[in-house]
């Protein structure tokens, strides 16, 4: 697992193109529309490089030394009120690499770093009755609520989201 700085977020951007197209094209739903392509998805992960600089954003991958096999990030707020928490975006891992525990590990990863930073409350959405829900659940964290027609599937069909939290260990805030 390496956490990537803006450098090499783009030095990995084709790596999480290729991943991000292959993720959503399989039918997860992770905010893109099916089919999508390379251009758009390496554009996507290009544009994500200016979050990461300014503190913004935090981006794991996990690889093989070859190929990008998952990845999560962070989203941190821009309000001074809100520093206290961040949600959880972009958790994907690579269908030929599922079942090993790969989710899970960039899951704790991205939990850990954000009790090192001082953030005591971590939230998330996910397609309900997706695949992910189950991660989720099983990692202690806890469901609030369905949202009815919250967002588009890839397919482009309305589905429901369900909004996860998980409170952290506290720590002092470092951002």
């Amino acid at each position: 697992m390496i956490r990537l700085d803006e450098t090499l977020l783009l030095e990995y951007a084709g790596g999480l193109a290729g991943l991000l197209t292959e993720t959503v094209n399989g039918g997860a739903s992770v905010g893109f529309l099916a089919p999508l392509g390379r251009a758009e998805a390496l554009a996507w992960w290009e544009q994500r490089a200016a979050d990461v600089a300014a503190g913004r954003l935090a981006v794991w991958a996990a690889h093989d030394g070859h190929r990008v096999l998952g990845t999560v990030s962070l989203a941190f707020p821009d309000k001074a009120n809100s520093r206290h928490r961040a949600e959880l975006v972009k958790l994907m891992v690579r269908p030929d690499a599922r079942g090993r525990g790969l989710g899970r590990r960039l899951l704790a990863t991205a939990e850990d770093a954000a009790a090192s930073a001082g953030v005591t409350l971590l939230h998330l959405d996910t397609e309900t009755g997706s695949p992910a829900e189950r991660l989720y659940r099983s990692a202690g964290w806890t469901p609030i609520g369905a949202i009815p027609d919250y967002a588009a599937s890839p397919a482009g069909e309305l589905r429901p989201t369900t909004i996860y939290y998980k409170q952290v260990p506290a720590g002092t805030l470092t951002r």
